[in-house]
């Protein structure tokens, strides 16, 4: 092929052809069984990798995908967030009743202060700062630098993979509860609380894996009839109270006998608030369901003003329901259940609101309760284990943090079933022994969005606000310590889970190290005029390091290859990868065409130099139709040491991880850009 006879395809503007999706293949495909499996093995594989979980809104790198579904009013996407939220009454008043006993309604009180004044500020500007539903754990990727961010995100992940496991197991066990203590249950059930919540757990992953998608009419109509029913059962209870004053004099005599004056009262419900942290929990799912939100008509992707409107409203919205309901519940639920009945084996354990309505409305109507509550806590794990589908591939595989088969919906659902199954026998289906682990996730996620938003107000300089989250920061981080130093369960399951995910995501990483990373590869015009003008269809690149771009370093290079690989003086480019942040896994390269001291030179920027220069080849390959000879010099030094490098650093053994990026990208040798070596 002679010099003008290449066709770029270029029309002006940077090429817009992708080599890594090009290359980059389905879950499916990337997994496809060997021949020598059986029929029913591949069959098997081909079904589990068949479903792709997607990320709610957009993402980078080739595995995001832009939004295809139809957004929806803000109060009907509160439903979808509240099976979450508000399904905690029907186990919060319980576990507030154990933990702080007569003391927990006015630690409920504090509980509602620091969500009115603590919590929704904090997630209302996290709503504006991350309109597209990636939290507070983007934030803090975006403020914390390189590999920083990248920790930081994987402990996070931890303490987020505990939150919603927990919720998982917790609402579970909790409908669980409900089921068994119905008057109207088999006899069978009773004693049995593990196996049914197994039961129930293995049908929540049923579910998932036949293809579960979070419906919002359905949502809509739990939420509703859920809260109206609590309504009623709280409006009896209240009535109960007007008519029978002495059941509040008796609270407030064991309260004050107990406790002492006010001042020590709420000195107690400061101490106990840590307790109660199970009421606030939604509010990170509340941000994730934003991409479902309509908006205004004008809104773009980078400023969508009214889908962060409507966010804000839901929030406020469900915080302000939220903060009723815990109040009236605490208070009425303690003033007429007696306090033995909380206690492990009692009737109001788990379901303190449950039991005032078979007391006070008849078994008919509590059945209809138990019932809808033992839906919406279903819901609730729904719920949860669809935000897990969403956050494990949104964060691990882009970051090369995770096999590639975790970007499929049924593995992870197998996997995080199986987990729920660990959990839910450790804990022994028990409601109040996983709310400290609960509490534990949901303050931390908390905490982190506390932390970002006050580095976002601190870089921002905006004094008043930065002294407003960081104290609200303050006392989020007291409540997180607090909470671990009297319940260390949860912070033992999120260190495992903190512990599993780095120690996968390092052997993911080093597993994948070799993989085509490049999600794009252009070139502008300048680039593309000097591949065009390569002599006999052949591109010489000559790997080059960015740090030195003197005269007499090129020079030396070129003297060296001339000696070398009998290369001539004009037949050569530079090639040169300047790495931007090696903790990055996917990148788009844009390659410029430069010309220092007389030396055409493609330079690009990308997180590797191997993965960036075979990625640059292939794609000279099969876009210009010419075939790249790539030259390097072996690199100096102990190869471990430069493994390592490569590893952390993206540098160290450049050119033989560059023949192997090279060989893993394309099994035809014949199609494979040359590697040569001196």
């Amino acid at each position: 092929m002679t010099p003008g006879t290449v066709r770029r395809r270029f029309d002006g503007r940077v090429n817009s052809t992708s080599t890594a999706s090009s290359l980059e293949r389905r879950p499916a495909e990337q997994a496809e069984p060997r021949a020598g499996r059986s029929r029913a093995g591949r069959s098997l594989a081909r079904w589990l990798l068949a479903d792709t979980a997607e990320s709610p809104g957009r993402q980078t790198g080739p595995h995001g995908r832009p939004e295809e579904h139809r957004r929806t009013h803000w109060l009907r996407v509160m439903c979808l967030t509240g099976v979450d939220y508000f399904s905690t009454l029907g186990y919060q008043p319980a576990i507030a009743a154990l933990a702080a006993g007569a003391v927990a309604p006015i630690a409920t009180v504090v509980l509602v202060v620091v969500t009115l004044a603590g919590a929704l500020p904090v997630y209302r500007r996290v709503a504006r700062e991350s309109p597209h539903g990636t939290g507070s754990i983007s934030m803090l990727a975006k403020l914390l630098p390189r590999w920083g961010g990248k920790l930081a995100v994987l402990v996070l992940l931890g303490f987020a993979a505990t939150d919603f496991m927990i919720t998982i197991t917790l609402s579970t066990a909790d409908a669980t509860a409900h089921l068994v203590e119905n008057p109207f249950a088999p006899q069978v059930l009773h004693g049995r609380n593990i196996a049914v919540t197994l039961v129930l757990l293995a049908a929540l992953g049923a579910v998932f894996l036949r293809g579960f998608r979070e419906a919002i009419r359905l949502a809509t109509v739990l939420v509703a009839a859920f809260l109206a029913l609590n309504l009623i059962v709280i409006a009896v209870a209240i009535a109960h109270l007007a008519e029978h004053p002495v059941a509040i004099g008796d609270w407030w005599s064991t309260l004050t006998t107990q406790h002492g004056d006010p001042l020590m009262v709420i000195a107690i419900a400061l101490v106990v608030f840590p307790k109660l942290a199970l009421g606030l929990s939604g509010f990170e799912t509340g941000v994730a369901v934003m991409p479902q939100i309509s908006g205004d008509a004008d809104d773009t992707e980078e400023r969508p003003a009214g889908r962060i409107r409507g966010a804000r409203r839901l929030l406020t919205t469900s915080a302000l329901i939220m903060s009723g309901f815990l109040i009236a519940s605490s208070f009425t639920t303690v003033a007429l259940i007696p306090a033995a009945e909380f206690e492990p084996g009692g009737a109001a354990n788990g379901r303190a609101l449950a039991y005032l309505a078979h007391a006070y409305l008849g078994e008919g109507f509590g059945t209809a309760y138990d019932l809808i509550t033992i839906a919406i806590l279903w819901f609730a794990g729904a719920s949860a284990m669809a935000g897990l589908l969403n956050l494990v591939p949104r964060y691990l595989p882009r970051y090369g943090m995770a096999p590639a088969w975790t970007r499929a919906t049924r593995p992870l659902v197998l996997v995080f079933t199986a987990i729920a199954f660990v959990i839910t026998i450790l804990f022994r289906a028990d409601v109040d022994a996983q709310g400290g682990a609960y509490a534990t996730g949901v303050l931390v996620l908390i905490t982190s969005a506390s932390i970002a938003v006050t580095l976002v107000a601190r870089r921002a300089r905006q004094r008043a606000a930065t002294v407003g989250f960081g104290a609200v920061t303050v006392v989020f981080l007291y409540t997180t310590v607090a909470n671990i130093i009297e319940r260390p369960d949860g912070l033992k399951i999120a260190a495992c889970f903190v512990f599993g995910i780095v120690a996968v995501s390092f052997v993911s990483r080093v597993a994948r190290s070799t993989e085509l990373r490049a999600t794009a590869v252009r070139l502008d015009e300048s680039a593309a005029e000097f591949v065009d003008a390569a002599p006999g269809g052949r591109a010489r690149l000559l790997a080059h390091e960015p740090n030195d771009v003197s005269p007499a370093r090129y020079r030396q290079k070129l003297r060296h290859a001339r000696i070398a690989h009998g290369l001539p003086d004009d037949d050569v480019l530079f090639i040169e990868i300047e790495v931007s942040d090696s903790s990055d896994f996917e990148d788009e390269l844009l390659v410029r065409g430069v010309e220092r001291h007389g030396y055409r030179v493609l330079t690009a920027r990308g997180s590797t130099v191997p993965n960036g220069i075979a990625a640059i080849a292939l794609h000279l390959r099969r876009e210009y139709g010419c075939t790249p000879h790539i030259y390097f010099r072996w690199t100096e030094g102990h190869p471990l040491r430069n493994l390592v490098r490569f590893l952390l650093f993206g540098e160290g053994e450049i050119a033989p991880m560059t023949r192997e990026v090279l060989r893993e990208a394309e099994p035809d040798p014949a199609g494979r850009p040359w590697v040569h070596v001196a």
